[in-house]
């Protein structure tokens, strides 16, 4: 698309959002026909607005294998703008993801609001999220007030969910895996664990799913 043809159908349809798009096309292409659980924010309370909120939603899919995939709505470029067009990335270049193993979207609400704190702190503090990295807790449980060993987050390029080429630049979407305490500590000891602790994962998870029940640590 060209940047004329971009601003035409700009102008054309006020609406429009091909950044959404983009997201919906891809989990559309892993979840054919399903409807997900979207959760959106309050206009009102959305940073554009004067607000602390810095996503517009957070889509839940229910995978057969036993999972809740989630996918957010807002680190990326979701609206047509003219300044928009043409970038290298879209907005901060992905949406973060996560696959809890639940079978009821209303037990992830605690996921999204955690991502929520996460995009606030990226926005406010110009610090974003890429593949291999870990983000550090205060070493309780990432579900506040559960009972759990994991405590960090490690991040992957997330395994099903494909890097997209969109009209507002490239779009990655980086995967948010539960992990321990234990684990934290290796990955601070030596990043170069962090390879290590993925293959490891894989071998009996080869989706990375963050199970809040685990009780072993793989490092």
């Amino acid at each position: 698309m060209t940047k004329e043809e971009y601003i035409a159908k700009m102008n054309e349809d006020h609406e429009w959002a091909p950044g959404w798009d983009a997201i919906d096309a891809e989990f559309a292409r892993l979840y054919p026909g399903q409807e997900p659980q979207h959760y959106g924010t309050v206009i009102t309370s959305r940073a554009i607005f004067g607000g602390d909120e810095f996503l517009d939603g957070c889509s839940i899919f229910s995978n057969p294998s036993g999972y809740m995939h989630l996918v957010t709505y807002g680190m990326s470029s979701l609206y047509a703008g003219e300044e928009a067009f043409g970038g290298e990335f879209s907005g901060w270049g992905y949406e973060m993801t996560m696959k809890l193993k639940e079978e009821d979207p209303g037990k992830c609400l605690w996921a999204i609001d955690m991502m929520s704190n996460l995009a606030r702190y990226t926005f406010r503090s110009n610090r974003f999220f890429e593949n291999e990295q870990f983000i550090q807790g205060n070493g309780s449980p990432i579900h506040v007030g559960a009972e759990s060993q994991i405590t960090a987050l490690l991040t992957v390029n997330d395994t099903t969910a494909q890097t997209q080429d969109t009209v507002h630049g490239k779009l990655e979407f980086i995967q948010l895996v539960g992990i321990t305490e234990s684990e934290l500590a290796a990955l601070k000891d030596d990043a170069g664990n962090v390879k290590i602790l993925i293959e490891k994962m894989k071998k009996d998870n080869p989706e990375l799913i963050t199970d809040m029940n685990r009780d072993f640590s793989y490092l």
